[in-house]
């Protein structure tokens, strides 16, 4: 079985990106050099930052859930396959920090 194979096995055939729109900047100089003093000083909120903030609560309380929720879908056969990739990937690692 190829790495992709496995890779496809594990995670499944469809992956959903979610992506938050950026807002518009000026692109002219002077004017985004006005937006950002203007929020550094607190007087207009950042949209994008957030957003950010948003999604990056998002994904901190999906990665504190989602190595359960993958083990528990898991058979053992599969498990042993991921740890024997990455004690293989540590080794190498040790391997090349050795060298």
């Amino acid at each position: 079985m190829s790495q992709f194979e496995f890779g496809r096995a594990i995670l499944g055939v469809g992956f959903v990106a979610y992506t938050v729109p950026m807002p518009k900047r000026p692109r002219d100089p002077n004017q985004l050099a006005k937006l950002i003093v203007d929020i550094a000083i607190g007087e207009v909120d950042d949209a994008a930052s957030a957003s950010k903030r948003t999604a990056k609560r998002k994904g901190r309380a999906g990665g504190l859930k989602g190595g359960k929720a993958r083990a528990e879908h898991l058979t053992p056969e599969q498990r042993q396959d991921i740890a024997k990739l990455a004690a293989r990937a540590r080794w190498k690692k040790i391997a090349l920090l050795a060298a």
